[in-house]
């Protein structure tokens, strides 16, 4: 969760503080979570399985979240933002375990609860809220893309070779939209930095991880821990940039990780 929240931070500070275009931002982060990835899968000595239809579920969930992430913050407030990608994730992972048939236990509805108000609480703007549609569906798209991303992750034996292929299969795709739809008028060397370190280590490391966690925690399960990712990216601004401890953020904080741990329980 720690590096959802730090991917976040680095997407937004690029596009939003050094005016980074969102399509090649997200064309490079690909590429560089791919070269990552490749090395790592080759000197495990790990084969290229491509395992059928299924990955073409990981391949289009992995692009569709990436560019429409990207791109909805060009003009969406963060809060408003996180807020439409998580409760977005949240349906459709909890759809996902439905028609699969995963145990729901009533504890695991309550949590989901809990922390869902809790991540409302937090993010919800404090002025007149202004929203542009087209971006906020843009968020949306993104928010199914990583619930399909994800729900695909439990169907997979081997986290690096899958997260590896993902990316592998997805770079030339992305590569392609960042010449068709990027002036390249906004680059910026730390722009391009920050690109790299969101694909190399955050996505790349924090995506085989999640890959490995997903068949152990389950669909619902998993989509209530997501919660928490926001919650540890305003706690990183308070205790690494000196951000103001505000009794919402204390508040909200204890109703969302309140809900996950709620939902742990079996």
């Amino acid at each position: 969760m720690t590096a959802f929240a730090a991917n976040s931070v680095l997407n937004r500070g690029a596009i939003n503080h050094f005016g980074m275009d969102p399509v090649l931002f997200a064309a490079i982060r690909l590429s560089a979570g791919a070269l990552v990835l490749f090395f790592l899968t080759v000197a495990s000595r790990r084969s290229f399985n491509f395992g059928g239809w299924g990955r073409l579920l990981g391949v289009g969930g992995l692009l569709v979240y990436i560019f429409g992430f990207s791109l909805a913050y060009l003009s969406l407030d963060a809060g408003i933002g996180a807020l439409i990608l998580f409760g977005v994730v949240h349906i459709t992972m909890f759809a996902g375990a439905v028609f699969g048939r995963e145990e729901l236990p009533s504890a695991r509805w309550v949590g989901a609860a809990l922390g869902f108000v809790g991540l409302t609480w937090l993010l919800w703007p404090k002025g007149p809220i202004t929203v542009s549609l087209t971006h906020a569906y843009m968020m949306a798209l993104a928010g199914i893309g990583w619930g399909v991303y994800s729900l695909q992750g439990r169907r997979e034996r081997d986290a690096l070779q899958a997260t590896a292929l993902n990316f592998l299969l997805a770079t030339p795709i992305g590569i392609g939209l960042a010449f068709m739809l990027s002036g390249y008028t906004q680059v910026n060397p730390f722009g391009i930095a920050l690109a790299v370190a969101s694909g190399g280590l955050t996505s790349a490391m924090g995506y085989v991880l999640w890959y490995r966690l997903i068949p152990v925690l389950g669909a619902s399960r998993a989509a209530v821990a997501q919660l928490s990712v926001p919650v540890i990216a305003f706690g990183g601004g308070t205790f690494l940039l000196n951000e103001p401890l505000t009794l919402r953020f204390l508040g909200a904080s204890i109703l969302v990780i309140g809900g996950v741990l709620v939902s742990m329980r079996q």
